[in-house]
């Protein structure tokens, strides 16, 4: 099997079909409705947030409250609220193990199970927690950013977000 490179900067994040969540706040948040799958492509937001997560990695584990803070900075903030949204993708995690990680860490964003690990084939089976964030535009998920390991200061990350997506 030939490597594959996570999708990089300036590149086009895959149309992967996800898993809905099977909650109403959580559909909410992503402009989703009904049940079935949805692709990244298709949530109402100009940027999206994607860390690529495990809920036996220790980094990641360690990460959450930061990536909480994160979606709490985001939320807080009128101007950035409905156009930044975030979702953690679980590594080879079933909805149940995706559902302990969010309770446990108060985990208020979606999170979505890759139990079979389709999805982390085809970004290139990065470790985690890996970090992507999409600009979305017209049907399409250009990558803005795709870095493994951890964000580090939320203020001047989301402010490289805000630069590199183009959001007013």
């Amino acid at each position: 099997l030939a490597d594959v490179n996570p999708p990089q900067v300036g590149g086009m994040f895959p149309e992967i079909e996800l898993l809905k969540p099977g909650n109403a706040v959580d559909l909410k948040y992503l402009g989703l409705s009904g049940s079935g799958t949805f692709k990244v492509q298709q949530v109402k937001a100009e940027a999206l947030i994607i860390e690529i997560f495990s809920m036996y990695c220790p980094y990641c584990q360690g990460e959450a409250p930061n990536v909480n803070n994160l979606y709490s900075l985001i939320e807080k903030n009128p101007a950035l609220k409905n156009k930044i949204k975030i979702i953690g993708i679980g590594i080879n995690n079933s909805q149940f193990e995706t559902d302990i990680f969010k309770n446990k860490y108060k985990i208020a964003f979606p999170l979505i199970p890759d139990g079979d690990f389709k999805l982390h084939k085809i970004i290139g089976q990065v470790r985690t927690p890996y970090f992507f964030v999409v600009k979305l535009k017209g049907g399409k998920a250009e990558v803005i950013y795709s870095k493994l390991g951890a964000l580090g200061d939320n203020k001047a990350f989301l402010e490289q977000v805000i630069k590199s997506s183009g959001i007013k």
